[in-house]
C-alpha cells in the first residue's frame, strides 16, 4: 500500500509529465499548474467530500456528468429527472440527483466575479444564452424568471440555486479547478496558486469541492446512483 508521500510524489510526476506534453504541443504553458496542483496539505479535508455523498437517498438516484458547457444540459436533465418521476410517483424526496462540475463545466461552481475576472466564457467556450456571447456572468446562479425556455414545455427553473432548493446536489473538480486556474494565471502573467486559492474562495455556496471529478464520479455510484452524461 503506498503511503501519502509517495501518493504525493507519483502525482507531482504525472503533473509534470502533464505540462510538459502541453508545452511540446503549443499549448497555454502549464508549468505553474505543475508546480503547485495538488498541495500534500489540501485547503479542506477530503473525508468531508466523502461525507457529503452520504446525502444522497431515497428510491431513483442519478449522477450526471457535467464535462462541457453543452448549453443548458448539465441543468436542464436534472429537472428533467425530478419532474418526470414526479410525474410518474415518486416525488422530489424520494429522489436523489447529483451533478459533478468537472473538465469545461467547472466555471459554472464559481461566483459571477470570477467570469467577468478572467473570462471564463471565453476559456471555457460558454454563451450567455441571453446574448449569445461569451459569458461574462455564471448565467446559470440566480438567473431570472423567463431565462430559460423548453420548447413544448415553456419556461423552466434551472438555476443551480434552484435545483439546490429541489434537492440537486453539486460538486466541483478540483483538478480542473487546478489545471484551468493556472491556465487563467498564465495568461494574465499572475501566481497560479494565488488564482487557484481565489477560485476556491469563489465556489458557489452548497457546492462541495472533491478532489476530481471521476473520484465524484465513483462515489457516487458506490451509492448507488446511474450514470447519465449530461450532454
Amino acid at each position: 500500500m503506498q503511503t501519502n508521500n509517495s501518493n504525493a510524489a507519483s502525482r507531482r510526476d504525472f503533473l509534470g509529465k502533464l505540462a510538459a506534453g502541453a508545452v511540446a504541443m503549443g499549448t497555454v504553458s502549464l508549468a505553474p499548474f505543475a508546480a503547485q496542483a495538488m498541495p500534500e496539505a489540501a485547503d479542506h479535508e477530503y473525508a468531508d467530500a466523502d461525507e457529503w455523498f452520504n446525502k444522497i437517498k431515497g428510491k431513483h438516484r442519478i449522477v450526471f456528468d457535467a464535462t462541457q458547457p453543452h448549453e443548458m444540459m448539465p441543468f436542464a436533465w436534472p429537472k428533467v429527472f425530478l419532474l418526470t418521476n414526479a410525474a410518474t410517483g415518486t416525488p422530489e424526496k424520494d429522489c436523489s440527483a447529483v451533478v459533478v462540475l468537472r473538465h469545461d463545466a467547472v466555471g459554472y461552481a464559481l461566483q459571477n466575479e470570477m467570469w467577468e475576472k478572467y473570462k471564463l466564457g471565453e476559456l471555457f467556450k460558454a454563451n450567455d444564452p441571453l446574448t449569445k456571447a461569451p459569458a461574462t456572468r455564471n448565467p446559470f446562479w440566480k438567473p431570472k424568471d423567463g431565462d430559460f425556455k423548453i420548447p413544448g414545455i415553456g419556461n423552466v427553473p434551472i438555476g443551480i440555486n434552484q435545483l439546490q432548493d429541489s434537492g440537486v446536489m453539486f460538486c466541483a473538480c478540483e483538478m480542473a479547478i487546478t489545471v484551468f486556474s493556472a491556465v487563467a494565471a498564465d495568461m494574465m502573467k499572475m501566481d497560479a496558486a494565488a488564482v487557484k486559492k481565489e477560485w476556491l474562495g469563489a465556489v458557489l455556496p452548497n457546492i462541495q469541492v472533491v478532489p476530481s471529478g471521476v473520484w465524484a464520479l465513483g462515489r457516487a455510484q458506490e451509492h448507488g446512483c446511474t450514470y447519465c452524461f449530461a450532454g
